[in-house]
């Protein structure tokens, strides 16, 4: 069994991630936050590397604003040898690693507008990955989303969104139960229908789940059923 850690590393040196208001995202501002922001994230993998941890999650604030208009930067391109030497390490020591969009990043919204900026958010997500040089099995974790009083709606417009997604995105998507709104089963169906991989969050699923009491060996088995070799 492999284990990991989500985007903060508590008390090693260097391995804070920094970000700047918009008023003050110049290029030279941001040049210099993502190069610090990158010689964090290569410290944590080295952490990683040394204490045997095979799994990570690589938080979304690794390129401040990289899925915003204000950042215009070509930072795949300059940051290219940064992110090829990173990369390296993460495949040579076998870790697996992952990114999880925040609560914003809703591809269900009735709103057009949100929708746009959340699949701008996942093409983000999938550069960040393409850049390292990892394969498709690093994922991209990600919410149905909302109920919007509609569940049966709001499940057609989240397979609309999804199948007009680039290809390079859905090799990565995988979904998962949440705190809230969708509980394991309804993921579980939705995943099978599109040919989704489910990630199964026990800590979700205990605050919100359904009435059969099924344990969390079940959910683990049903969700391992929709993974791939390729994933």
């Amino acid at each position: 069994m492999n284990i990991g850690y989500a985007c903060l590393t508590l008390a090693v040196p260097n391995t804070n991630f920094r970000t700047c208001t918009i008023k003050n995202a110049s290029d030279s501002a941001l040049l210099e936050l993502i190069g610090s922001n990158l010689d964090a994230l290569e410290t944590i993998i080295d952490y990683n590397i040394e204490n045997g941890i095979r799994l990570f999650r690589i938080t979304s604030s690794l390129i401040p604003f990289g899925s915003h208009k204000v950042n215009s930067l070509p930072w795949w391109d300059v940051f290219d040898h940064r992110f090829q030497s990173i990369g390296k390490k993460i495949l040579e020591s076998g870790m697996r690693v992952s990114m999880h969009p925040g609560q914003y990043t809703v591809l269900n919204s009735p709103s057009s507008e949100v929708v746009l900026r959340a699949v701008d958010d996942l093409k983000y997500h999938s550069r960040v990955l393409d850049s390292l040089g990892v394969g498709p099995a690093h994922k991209i974790i990600l919410h149905v989303g909302g109920a919007y009083d509609d569940r049966t709606q709001a499940i057609d417009r989240f397979i609309e969104v999804y199948n007009q997604l680039d290809d390079a995105i859905k090799q990565r998507l995988v979904i998962e139960n949440d705190d809230r709104t969708y509980k394991i089963d309804e993921v579980l169906e939705l995943g099978i229908k599109l040919d989704i991989p489910v990630v199964f969050d026990t800590l979700h699923h205990a605050t919100n789940h359904s009435d059969d009491f099924l344990c969390d060996g079940f959910w683990i088995d049903e969700c391992s059923k929709t993974w791939h070799a390729k994933d």
